[in-house]
């Protein structure tokens, strides 16, 4: 058993309740819910003190759809062959169709509006105009065969297209981040037998402009002083190269100065499992996994990481059961879920 970064970590409980819903942190100290169908925002204090019966804003969402909220209560909307755009009281705002989405048919993801939430950016894909040259083509029925995705740079306001970039990918997956002062996107797109494709873009009112990326690796969230965090699983696409490791990239010269192979944490290098990795303040990282024990049933661990040097820090020891779920707040203290309980945590010594 490797002990790396197994010093306990003391945490103090901030209050419990209960949701069946995911939920994401949002500017302005709101909240988002999802449950199937449906998204709802919520004033983050009220939502964990229980005052759940009164979300501030509440979008429906059909089949293939997923939904961003925006700083004025309204909804970007990703759908099958569009992206809309819903006013606070359930109206239109506008609409920007594209080609028809591959695989399911349905968006893989939510757009992704900018912190000041003038811009949005959503991965869209593009049928091949030309059938020898496309990227994708399928044997059965009547599909079109498709070319690499784009992803769009848009209006938030008017839907307009400020950019749109080609991106090396036919996504089933998709994640996005902005840097808090808005002032740099990170895109990741999960292709089939292909792994992540992960860039780096600069985001402004006259476009993007890349700044770098890498492969195999997802984009995590942004750290302080300019660094893109990045996580790699163990997909099991190449056996002689499958490993899970988190790294951060310059965004200025796209060199890699910082990594971790996550097995130092684990247990059982062949079976350990590390779901995701979240960026807890400007000193740490929070890294959720599920370990395998030898002779013993398998548990949920969360490892705390400096954020300088990716150096493990130890391991978070809480009195009640925490799954693979961690959702940082922004303010220093983040969520855990244990089937439908939301627990709130922050750092018994904040100056860890």
């Amino acid at each position: 058993m490797d002990t790396t970064g197994d010093e306990r970590i003391g945490v103090v409980a901030r209050g419990t309740t209960r949701t069946p819903g995911g939920v994401e942190p949002l500017p302005g100290g709101r909240l988002l819910v999802r449950t199937p169908g449906r998204a709802e925002v919520h004033d983050r204090e009220d939502f964990l003190a229980g005052r759940t019966d009164r979300p501030a804003h509440v979008l429906r969402t059909g089949e293939g759809e997923r939904a961003a909220p925006t700083a004025d209560g309204g909804f970007v909307v990703a759908g099958p062959a569009s992206v809309r755009a819903v006013g606070p009281d359930g109206s239109t705002r506008w609409t920007r169709p594209h080609d028809p989405w591959h695989g399911t048919g349905g968006a893989p993801a939510a757009p992704s509006v900018s912190p000041d939430g003038r811009l949005v950016s959503v991965v869209v894909p593009t049928v091949a105009p030309d059938r020898d040259k496309a990227a994708l083509v399928h044997d059965e029925g009547p599909r079109p065969d498709y070319t690499w995705d784009a992803l769009l740079l848009l209006d938030a306001g008017t839907g307009a297209v400020i950019d749109r970039k080609q991106l090396r990918s036919l996504t089933s997956g998709t994640v996005q981040a902005w840097r808090a002062d808005g002032t740099a996107l990170g895109v990741s797109c999960w292709t089939a037998w292909h792994s992540w494709s992960t860039w780096w873009a600069q985001p402004s009112a006259d476009g993007l402009r890349f700044l770098g990326g890498t492969w195999m690796h997802s984009v995590a969230g942004f750290l302080p002083g300019g660094g893109a965090l990045t996580q790699r699983f163990a997909e099991h696409v190449f056996p002689d190269d499958d490993r899970d490791e988190l790294a951060v990239y310059d965004l200025a010269s796209a060199e890699r100065t910082a990594l971790l192979d996550l097995t130092e944490l684990g247990v059982d290098p062949e079976n350990d499992e590390f779901s995701c990795a979240e960026v807890l303040d400007g000193r740490h990282v929070l890294v959720p996994g599920r370990v395998y024990p030898e002779d013993a049933p398998p548990e949920h661990r969360h490892w705390l990481v400096r954020a300088e040097g990716l150096r493990p820090r130890g391991r978070l020891d809480y009195p009640v059961p925490a799954g693979e779920e961690v959702t940082p707040l922004g303010d220093g203290t983040w969520l855990t879920r244990d089937g439908d309980l939301l627990h709130r945590w922050s750092l018994a010594d904040a100056s860890a």
